[in-house]
């Protein structure tokens, strides 16, 4: 229990203002300072569509469904964008989707497929008691899952099967991440497995891109 109060306390310092090292699922440049265009990214993310347009689709191998986008907060998906660009991520049909892509690329269709962010409630209800280890995860993704700034990614309502394969990533090293390293350390699989159906119960949450719409307005 210590170790994981240690953990939290780490993750408030990361949040206002400790210094980040190369590694740690930032982008080369500050994705924040490249104004996106959501109606170029609308054209650029006709890709995007086949796998997150798709409501449980799932990627092949290994088999979980692919993440929920819409709410998400444009600054994170951006910081993903780069990071599989990069190869701090592994995931080789995202990195050859990204590799490609300029910082505004990235930028226009992370507006795009975030359309409107998720916001915090002023006061958080959550649904359902938090598991224990959740308690490291507040300082930076919310007592309700919802980002508390854009370059930490909302969980509300994420796949519980997603949330779990990323924890495994970062506990493998496929998503590079100092905070996250040290904190999924010390998760064993019922943790896990309690954080992902915790998050994935919240509300507001996110949601598929409306590909039913995609053709008629970049913003919905």
């Amino acid at each position: 229990m210590k170790s994981r109060i240690a953990l939290a306390a780490l993750a408030v310092v990361a949040l206002f203002g400790a210094p980040q090292t190369p590694a740690q699922d930032a982008p080369a440049q500050d994705a924040a300072a490249v104004t996106g265009d959501a109606g170029r990214g609308k054209t650029l993310a006709y890709t995007c569509l086949g796998c997150h347009g798709i409501e449980n689709y799932k990627n092949a191998n290994p088999v979980y469904r692919v993440p929920l986008l819409r709410g998400q907060h444009p600054e994170y998906i951006a910081i993903a964008l780069n990071a599989y660009k990069n190869g701090e991520r592994s995931h080789a049909t995202m990195h050859s989707q990204a590799v490609s892509m300029t910082e505004q690329d990235i930028a226009d269709v992370a507006v795009f497929l975030a359309g409107t962010p998720i916001v915090a409630a002023e006061n958080a209800n959550p649904v359902g008691k938090p598991p224990t280890a959740a308690a490291a995860c507040v300082a930076c993704h919310g007592t309700d899952g919802v980002g508390i700034v854009g370059m930490y990614p909302t969980l509300a309502g994420q796949y519980p099967d997603y949330i779990e394969r990323a924890l495994h990533d970062y506990q493998r090293g496929n998503r590079k991440n100092d905070i996250m390293a040290g904190f999924v350390g010390e998760l064993t699989e019922a943790d896990i497995a309690a954080l992902a159906a915790y998050y994935s119960r919240q509300q507001p949450k996110l949601q598929i891109i409306p590909k039913r719409r995609f053709w008629f307005t970049a913003n919905d």
